[in-house]
């Protein structure tokens, strides 16, 4: 290999092991990822394309960023993030690694002036019987000591959690597993969403993308409802599911709701919104002459036509079962229609159940009660598979236990010189270097006494 290539490839690890390049991909990934929780993911809403210009729309479209977190540049900055993770950890793990493994077993002169803290005891006794009292103190105050004899002198090491000293590889692992999890359920797992009329049921649903995926069984919703609070927002709403795998009922009627959703066969279903199924709801209303004659008694769907005692038709355009969220002084069901007069033009206007009499001051010739409705209400799920649910979470316990073993736990290190009537002894920690200081008093303290 020439020296250019040398050159190159070195300059290319080096770039790949720098902390900078590390806190500037940490940046640019959280920054970018506040798109995605401003920008719609996934199918548009009518309602957000109507907010945004045909050039905003093919902009972000070709920047992927309605899709943001399965966009090329997205993915290009992980795999970024996790090459640097691996080259930083792989170049600094083996001096940690000796440290740990290797421990220095002698206290020279020269080693003894780079520790942090150290003390020098005049002590009765021959070396042989210092150094088992040392050994006997050590083991009962500190850890278990290593005794090595050098030079007709006796050095003791003892050492405590010296493996959290890993815990910052630990996280490092923990979050390339986290992305392996993300990177599986992105490619073999699917997000999409379902709509399922009161009394029908589906075998597939479609993926955010358009793609449609067979479930495998079907699934079913037995019943459908919905509470309001006063105000008329929804307070709770609810599917009553039952799953069928290949004739055969194996969930009855499970309850959905909010934040408890359904998982069969490592496929979940999420309550995420409900609404009235239009091709299905019959409306009842009572119509008469305002100048008197009997009643009549009319039913029709949406946007079905249906001819009145007068020769003018109606149709129903909406309604909802509560109608405070739209119009806070009525309450209750209510429906608005559409009267064309023989020969005139339509007008719309509403009508509502628990007040049978407002249609009077309307003034119409024709004045209409709602009677109510036989509606279908439809539940709509999102469903999502997801195979690398249980990769991330191993990657979550590991990040934890390596937050855990990084920052509350701490490498001590303890060296001991035994000489003829001369004790030395030095000490340091990987971390709170000020916490060290004090239990190390307290162990010269305690070996003064002795």
């Amino acid at each position: 290999m020439t020296t250019s290539n040398r050159g190159f490839l070195q300059a290319l690890w080096d770039f790949f092991c720098s902390l900078k390049l590390a806190i500037f991909l940490l940046i640019l990934l959280a920054a970018t990822s506040i798109i995605g929780t401003i920008i719609p993911q996934g199918q548009l809403r009518p309602e957000y394309l109507q907010t945004i210009s045909e050039t905003k729309l093919k902009l972000y479209s070709t920047l992927g960023f309605f899709d943001m977190y399965h966009s090329w540049w997205f993915m290009l900055l992980l795999y970024l993030f996790t090459v640097n993770i691996v080259a930083c950890s792989i170049k600094r793990l083996p001096r940690v690694w000796k440290i740990i493994s290797e421990p220095t077993l002698i206290m020279t002169d020269s080693f003894e002036k780079s520790l942090s803290v150290t003390h020098d005891l005049r002590l009765e006794g021959d070396t042989v019987t210092l150094r088992d009292r040392m050994v006997a103190f050590l083991k009962a105050e500190f850890a278990a000591p290593v005794v090595t004899e050098h030079d007709g002198e006796f050095h003791l090491f003892a050492q405590k959690a010296p493996y959290s000293r890993l815990g910052v590889y630990v996280v490092h692992l923990s979050i390339v597993v986290i992305f392996i999890g993300a990177l599986i359920g992105s490619f073999l797992g699917f997000k999409g969403y379902v709509n399922i009329t009161e009394g029908g049921s589906v075998s597939s649903v479609q993926t955010f993308s358009g793609q449609r995926i067979d479930l495998g069984f079907t699934v079913k919703c037995d019943d459908f409802k919905v509470s309001f609070y006063d105000t008329g927002a929804p307070k709770e709403f609810k599917s009553l599911l039952t799953v069928m795998d290949n004739g055969r009922v194996v969930i009855d009627k499970r309850p959905v709701i909010v934040n408890d959703p359904l998982t069969y066969k490592g496929i979940t279903f999420y309550q995420s919104s409900y609404g009235q199924d239009e091709a299905g709801g019959i409306f009842y209303f009572t119509v008469r002459d305002r100048k008197g004659g009997t009643p009549v008694k009319v039913s029709a769907g949406y946007g079905e036509k249906k001819l009145l005692p007068d020769g003018s038709t109606m149709q129903v355009l909406e309604a909802t079962q509560e109608v405070s969220q739209f119009v806070p002084q009525f309450s209750g069901p209510a429906a608005r229609i559409e009267v064309t007069p023989k020969g005139g033009e339509p007008v719309s206007f509403i009508v509502f159940k628990n007040f049978p009499a407002f249609d009077e001051q309307r003034g119409g010739a024709l004045v209409f009660t709602y009677d109510g409705s036989d509606e279908k209400m439809y539940t709509g799920l999102q469903v999502a598979k997801d195979p690398g649910v249980w990769v991330v979470w191993t990657g979550c316990f590991m990040m934890v236990a390596g937050c855990c073993m990084a920052f509350f736990m701490s490498h001590k290190r303890i060296w001991v010189r035994v000489r003829k009537g001369h004790v030395t002894i030095g000490g340091g920690a990987s971390k709170n270097p000020a916490g060290f200081q004090l239990m190390f008093d307290e162990i010269v303290d305690k070996l003064k006494k002795q």
